[in-house]
């Protein structure tokens, strides 16, 4: 569909796609917030796939529900419950949610904050792809090893 008078084909979405996968997402961030995880999982479809980049432990893909699961397990556990998220700001179309956050947590005595992207991707009222891109891997992979 053409759309702006610059000649621009862009694709034809409704605010109201984008607007439901903003509140499915939100509400995701929310309840984790809360520690509310089964409501987390019912955002996510059954055979999620979530990534995270770098070298360190936590780093890999993790398939479904059960793999992303003993993922949270692993990091929360990892920071003695400390880790948390602030959402910065969100920006959703008809399939995509990327959240800017701030991630943070103590561990070992020590204390760690970094600004984060994640890149969501929502099909059929699910969150089918969660991909995490740190800003600093290297400052990242050595706190939690």
């Amino acid at each position: 569909m053409q759309r702006g008078g610059l000649g621009l084909d862009l694709p034809d979405m409704t605010a109201t796609t984008a607007e439901t996968n903003r509140q499915l997402i939100e509400r995701a961030y929310a309840a984790f917030a809360k520690g509310d995880i089964p409501t987390v999982f019912r955002a996510f479809d059954e055979e999620i796939l979530w990534h995270v980049p770098g070298r360190g432990p936590l780093s890999g893909d993790y398939q479904g529900h059960e793999e992303v699961l003993a993922f949270f397990e692993r990091f929360i556990g990892l920071s003695g419950g400390t880790f948390r998220i602030r959402i910065d700001d969100v920006l959703a179309n008809d399939e995509r949610v990327v959240v800017l956050v701030t991630e943070s947590a103590e561990r070992n005595g020590r204390s760690w904050s970094s600004p984060q992207v994640h890149a969501w991707t929502v099909r059929n009222g699910k969150a089918s792809v969660f991909w995490q891109f740190q800003g600093d891997q290297a400052a990242e992979d050595d706190f939690w090893s």
